[in-house]
């Protein structure tokens, strides 16, 4: 067994970005989206609908952790 430092970054095989916004008012929600500009339109067609003003912007990635390869100690 031996320590191995890791490294984190986003997955490029695990597809987009998804975007998605919910009133924290009455917890309507937008959906997902690839494109981050539905649910922003979304919120503002909201706020025109009901007047509610404070949204909750959620955006979800995948990681990877990969091990560092890297000199044994001896």
């Amino acid at each position: 067994m031996r320590f191995v430092h890791w490294s984190l970054s986003i997955d490029p095989d695990n597809g987009e970005p998804a975007y998605a916004a919910a009133c924290v008012t009455c917890d309507d929600a937008s959906g997902p989206s690839a494109d981050k500009r539905a649910p922003e339109l979304w919120c503002l067609r909201h706020a025109g609908r009901t007047g509610h003003t404070g949204f909750r912007a959620t955006i979800t990635s995948h990681f990877r952790a990969t091990p560092l390869e890297g000199p044994r100690p001896p």
